[in-house]
């Protein structure tokens, strides 16, 4: 399972021209699931995703995590997170998750989240969206379970 943290200052989905989430300053996270993640690796993960220090504080330091700067989040699935890309010029996504079983970790992920007073947004499970952002830094990184 692996998360792509964006430290933003907005970002919002749309399904077909529908706005479905948005928020303003936080984090934008990108959320790969692979066949053999599990509950306990989802948990792990949004623990990490809130507590992840990638927010500029008083002395020019990544020091402050999302609950810290009163941020918000917005969690995409992104199952190309997922493809294995190490050889050839195609993916190959024999490691993805099968749709129940990422259907069921993306919510026990987000459900995690929610656990914080943080507020918590989405976009659409299996859906085609539509996502803008705009990236503070830029400040992107990959977390890996």
């Amino acid at each position: 399972m692996q998360a792509l943290l964006q430290s933003v200052l907005s970002a919002e989905v749309k399904v077909e021209e529908r706005l479905v989430s948005r928020i303003d300053q936080g984090l934008l996270v990108y959320l790969g699931i692979e066949k053999a993640d599990s509950h306990q690796e989802a948990a792990r993960l949004a623990e990490r995703t809130l507590r992840y220090r990638m927010f500029v504080d008083e002395a020019g330091k990544m020091g402050l995590d999302v609950q810290q700067i009163q941020g918000e989040i917005l969690v995409v699935s992104q199952f190309t997170l997922a493809a294995n890309t190490q050889k050839g010029h195609r993916p190959s996504f024999s490691e993805v998750a099968p749709v129940e079983l990422a259907s069921e970790l993306y919510h026990y992920y987000l459900d995690e989240l929610d656990r914080s007073s943080v507020p918590i947004k989405s976009g659409e499970f299996r859906s085609n969206m539509q996502i803008s952002s705009i990236n503070n830094g830029p400040i992107t990184f990959l977390l890996r379970i």
